[in-house]
């Protein structure tokens, strides 16, 4: 029988390589052990210790999410070190507004051809978001796909794991006369670069320009990460008073607020209680967005959206404010369906 020789290499596929990232990323995982950890990355699958993390009567809550076309910016800019922030907050903010404590996590990278560069590079920032957010890196999945991705590109994915005792779930007790509170974003997070995209080319720029909204290139102001909430918000759950949590992704506002509000109840708002970001006028302008659209695609500068009761609304903003948070009296819960605005946004 005649043999070709052909090896896995000879397929595009380098395992070498993949060891070699393990090797690499091993100490940035490291850098995020917590009580719970009870192995180090490449076993076949990770473990964790509940007991050992603290917890009596736990109740395990997980949320799986991605980066979105936010990647083809950061793919056609070659600015990769914010990426991996963003794949974690996109879950671990998730987690929170359950009420639960982010315990660990997973990612999963795929790509065409690994460049052991790029790949340690967004490892590390995940790495950097986990132990932000108090969570452990234990595991993650590294795929080389020749075939599947174009040259250069890949596509990340995330799981996170957290936990609460029993019987401290949120949203609970939400009710007719408590206070909306909302914490600042750092930008436009991850939601929406589809339509982002689609601006940028209306607009003529190209990612390198000068952006007409910040001081640096329109490619480095649109990938600022995700903002992590983990643990202001942990910290208010703590101290009491708070009754529901809302991630404003994908839906703004308008969608993501009703969420976690009971039936019956609305959130009324006023768009005049925050400092709306300038990348969003921006976006809005160049785009002829209506102001009804922009609440609904984007978070308009709110990343985070907390019901808290009115009797303690004020201590939970002082405390909040203590955690390095930009905090906005946004309105209340009343009677009614969904969100109703009052004023004006632009």
């Amino acid at each position: 029988m005649t043999k070709n020789g052909l090896t896995y290499a000879d397929a595009g596929v380098d395992i070498d390589a993949g060891n070699t990232l393990v090797e690499r990323i091993k100490p940035a995982a490291k850098r995020t052990a917590r009580p719970g950890v009870m192995a180090g990355l490449g076993g076949f699958g990770a473990l964790f210790d509940l007991k050992d993390a603290g917890y009596v009567d736990p109740v395990l809550v997980a949320a799986t999410d991605g980066v979105g076309t936010k990647l083809r910016i950061a793919i056609d800019t070659g600015v990769v070190d914010g990426i991996g922030v963003d794949l974690v907050a996109m879950c671990v903010n998730d987690l929170v507004c359950q009420g639960a404590e982010p315990l660990f996590f997973l990612d999963y990278f795929a790509t065409g051809k690994l460049d052991l560069d790029q790949a340690t590079t967004i490892i590390e920032g995940i790495a950097a978001g986990c132990a932000a957010s108090g969570c452990a890196l234990i595991g993650g999945e590294t795929a080389e796909m020749p075939g599947m991705y174009d040259a250069g590109d890949f596509d990340l994915a995330g799981f996170a794991v957290g936990a609460m005792e029993r019987g401290a779930t949120l949203p609970a007790d939400v009710t007719e006369g408590d206070v909306l509170l909302g914490l600042a974003s750092d930008g436009v997070h991850s939601n929406g670069y589809s339509l982002v995209r689609k601006i940028v080319d209306l607009s003529g720029l190209t990612w390198d320009d000068p952006a007409p909204f910040a001081e640096t290139s329109l490619g480095a102001a649109l990938l600022a990460p995700t903002r992590l909430y983990v643990k202001p918000a942990l910290a208010a759950i703590k101290g009491g008073g708070v009754h529901a949590l809302a991630h404003i992704t994908g839906g703004g506002i308008t969608e993501n607020v009703p969420r976690v509000l009971p039936d019956g109840l609305s959130a009324q708002i006023d768009l005049g209680a925050w400092v709306v970001p300038p990348v969003f006028r921006w976006l809005a302008e160049t785009g002829g967005m209506q102001e009804a659209e922009l609440l609904k695609t984007f978070n308009a500068g709110v990343g985070m959206i907390l019901a808290v009761s009115a009797a303690q609304a004020d201590a939970i903003t002082t405390l909040l404010q203590a955690q390095g948070e930009t905090v906005y009296r946004l309105g209340d819960v009343v009677a009614g369906e969904g969100v109703t605005y009052r004023g004006a946004l632009l």
